[in-house]
């Protein structure tokens, strides 16, 4: 606070000079009629925060875990923590239990997290001609994942969409009508890299790096995504370069 003429000012706040006299200003919101009147000052617009990580929302593979709807138990043994099936993952039905594992791609809790990954790999690994049905049930969870913008999810669902593509053949072709829904965030994230100069980035031995992760996933859809991959690709990320074509 300040004394001027008298009179009792905050210096904080912007304020105009006319005539030896000090008038505040009033903030108001940017294009409408208030910015117009005297006195006034438009705030500045909100941030976009487009790369900031989002909430994610309950999933309804925690709900079935929970009520033990799931024909799978851990076996932890000298080389680690696997999944114990109860019935052979061929024999599953893939239309009820892979779109739930994909659902739980947004889990960063222990077990729930360890559970949807593994069971993701091993319904995959063995699931043959029992994928491609159910891709069109698997891009809502995808989605979903990939808008949490939270670089944990973001890295594993980059990783099982990387599996998915060359799980079955024709997987691929089947999500090219989808990369609308899918590229958009991939196209946010594609360039962020840490510029660490002269240091070693360990996340890219590890294979953590989204950015790298993003350019390995954009050129297993062109690959695996038949002639009309690049083209859709190219619409929703006007910098990728083809590595087919060159």
């Amino acid at each position: 606070m300040t004394t001027m003429w008298g009179k009792m000012y905050d210096l904080r706040a912007p304020y105009n000079v006319r005539g030896g006299e000090i008038t505040c200003l009033r903030v108001v919101r940017g294009f409408t009629r208030e910015s117009w009147q005297k006195d006034t000052i438009t705030d500045c617009p909100p941030r976009a925060c487009s790369t900031c990580p989002r909430c994610p929302r309950p999933t309804l593979f925690r709900k079935c875990y929970d009520r033990g709807e799931f024909p799978m138990l851990l076996d932890q043994n000298s080389s680690g923590k696997l999944i114990c099936w109860k019935v052979p993952p061929e024999n599953l039905d893939y239309h009820h239990y892979l779109p739930l594992f994909f659902e739980g791609l947004r889990e960063i809790e222990h077990p729930y997290a360890f559970f949807s990954r593994q069971g993701i790999h091993d319904l995959l690994v063995h699931g043959c001609d029992k994928v491609l049905p159910v891709v069109p049930h698997l891009i809502a969870p995808i989605r979903e994942a990939l808008n949490t913008r939270c670089p944990q999810i973001l890295r594993v669902t980059l990783h099982a969409l990387q599996q998915l593509v060359v799980s079955a053949p024709k997987v691929g072709e089947a999500l090219v009508p989808y990369y609308r829904q899918m590229l958009p965030v991939l196209n946010i994230f594609r360039n962020k890299n840490l510029n660490l100069g002269d240091e070693i980035e360990y996340g890219q031995y590890k294979r953590e790096n989204i950015g790298d992760l993003i350019q390995e996933t954009l050129e297993l859809l062109e690959r695996y995504g038949g002639e009309d991959a690049f083209i859709n690709i190219k619409y929703m990320i006007p910098t990728y370069e083809s590595v087919v074509l060159n």
